[in-house]
């Protein structure tokens, strides 16, 4: 470690003096300039360039675990470094050197995103160029740190048939979600961090008939769904002057303009949820996002408080929801894997007609009250109703969403 230590920083003080861009060929021409590189092969050659390179510009030696595609988030804690393949943090043994190497490390990430950390701005929240999420704290803010969190994202999302194949959900319920994006029934993705939520919503997304326009609403781009017509637009944080900042809910208007079929919002984590539920009620069906609830039971309590910050008062908040939103996808972790963990309808009920989640499927019981509903509402909108629902809506789809309604209260 310390030769590859020192030989980047000779290579660095190299390109320093010279003021020349680095590149890959350029790396290994400093390095095959070094002395004693003209004895070695040109395959040695090759990996020391790469292993420059990636400590001069890269992830240095944490890019051969963000390069594993099962290994979903890379967290280091000051020396220490701890990854998550699917089932669970573990350690592992990754040479990072000193807190000094480590400082260098989050310090170039986050230059490679074009923003700042240092001493008066100890921490940030960005995108790598490859789509990394980075989150990176410096100390003395960072008790014993740095501290980096580095979640990566898949760069083909999953297909319906590889999730059954994972375990997340069986065929069954593949078709009943297949049919809830067909029927364009707005719904969330709800569920914990970690949970699973981004890449269940890229998936159903993959499913959105090709003739339709996609335009993605995020605050960091996440979703690449496989899908010949998406268009997105990204939050933008103010500078270092405090200007310049586009919020979510700007990007919600302006994605009004842009003649969307399905507008999906990344997250729904502020005042924006009252603009995405204005645009659902205004004709723009089949919209879709992700909302963090543990439970279906939590999810009108946190867009209450969301509706709160965009100025929406409760009753209205409500109403909103019942004519605009219609499905909960709730997934979570079981032990190491993730699963989806129920399908609900947000129904109103009581006098106040405030909406309540009502499960139609669950992955313990099976069918759930609000199955009937569900299969009336996919029927009602020209699409076959999936076996999973055939059950229920033969003995009670005649009741429909306003039989359900009105049994819940």
């Amino acid at each position: 470690m310390n030769g590859r230590a020192d030989l980047a920083a000779r290579v660095r003080r190299r390109f320093a003096a010279d003021g020349t861009s680095v590149t890959p060929a350029a790396v290994v021409a400093a390095v095959r300039a070094e002395p004693g590189a003209a004895v070695l092969g040109d395959t040695t050659v090759l990996r020391m360039a790469t292993r420059v390179h990636q400590d001069l510009i890269g992830a240095g030696p944490l890019a051969p675990l963000l390069a594993d595609p099962a290994v979903t988030d890379v967290l280091v804690n000051g020396s220490t470094v701890w990854v998550d393949r699917g089932c669970g943090l573990c350690p592992v043994q990754v040479p990072l050197g000193g807190p000094d190497e480590v400082r260098r490390l989050a310090r170039r990430l986050a230059a490679a995103c074009g923003r700042r950390l240092d001493e008066a701005s100890p921490y940030v929240d960005a995108r790598l160029p490859d789509g990394t999420r980075l989150h990176a704290v410096l100390p003395p803010v960072a008790t014993d740190g740095p501290y980096l969190s580095l979640r990566t994202f898949r760069q083909r999302p999953f297909t319906l048939d590889e999730l059954v194949r994972h375990g997340t959900m069986t065929r069954p319920v593949a078709a009943l979600l297949a049919a809830v994006v067909a029927a364009r029934l707005a719904y969330l993705v709800i569920g914990g961090t970690g949970s699973g939520k981004t890449t269940l919503l890229n998936t159903l997304l993959g499913l959105v008939p090709p003739t339709e326009r996609i335009v993605l609403v995020e605050d960091a781009a996440e979703l690449r769904p496989v899908h010949p017509h998406v268009v997105g637009l990204q939050a933008r944080t103010s500078n270092v002057e405090g200007a310049g900042a586009v919020g979510l809910s700007d990007l919600v208007r302006q994605a009004l303009r842009m003649r969307p079929d399905r507008l999906v919002v990344g997250e729904c984590r502020g005042a924006e949820i009252v603009d995405l539920l204005c645009a659902l009620n205004t004709g723009h069906e089949g919209g879709a996002g992700t909302l963090h609830a543990n439970t279906p039971g939590d999810v009108p309590a946190r867009l209450e408080a969301l509706g709160l910050l965009g100025g929406l008062p409760r009753p209205a908040l409500h109403a909103q929801v019942a004519a605009a939103l219609q499905v909960l996808l709730q997934v979570r972790r079981a032990g190491g894997d993730r699963v989806l963990e129920s399908v609900c309808l947000l129904l109103p009920s009581g006098p106040e007609r405030l909406v309540t989640a009502v499960p139609a499927w669950t992955r313990e019981r099976g069918s759930g009250p609000a199955a009937p509903a569900l299969a009336a509402l996919i029927a009602e909108r020209g699409v076959p109703v999936p076996p999973l629902l055939a059950t229920a809506a033969g003995t009670g789809a005649a009741t429909g969403r306003r039989g359900i309604t009105q049994g819940a209260a």
